[in-house]
């Protein structure tokens, strides 16, 4: 596995959001939701993300995630993702999502 320094490391923004709405996706190729995220100072970003497999839509609506927020905005069919909605594949190739322990104020930096 190929190490980055603590400088690289830095350089990734994964700030904590707050899910504010999600809709279906069926355009995308693979399933997936369309959320808008509530990023605190950052404002609300669009995020295309592939949790059909675990997650009904409607339970993800005031789920806090965690977001790369300085990735370039991602084209996926006529939808603009703004920010990676992080989250665990795991062995049935579901994901299972990233998120904080307790609630933390939107737009908070994970250290």
């Amino acid at each position: 596995m190929p190490q980055l320094s603590w400088e690289e490391f830095e350089r990734v923004e994964i700030r904590v959001g707050t899910v504010v709405r999600e809709e279906e996706f069926p355009e995308a190729r693979k399933p997936a939701y369309k959320l808008w995220i509530d990023l605190g100072e950052i404002g609300v970003k669009r995020s295309s993300a592939q949790l059909t497999g675990l997650y009904r839509r409607e339970e993800l609506a005031g789920r806090q995630v965690l977001c790369v927020t300085n990735f370039p905005p991602k084209q996926v069919g006529k939808f603009v993702s703004e920010v990676l909605t992080t989250g665990f594949v795991v062995e049935d190739g579901k994901v299972v999502l990233a998120q904080p322990e307790r609630q933390v104020p939107n737009g908070t930096k994970l250290a």
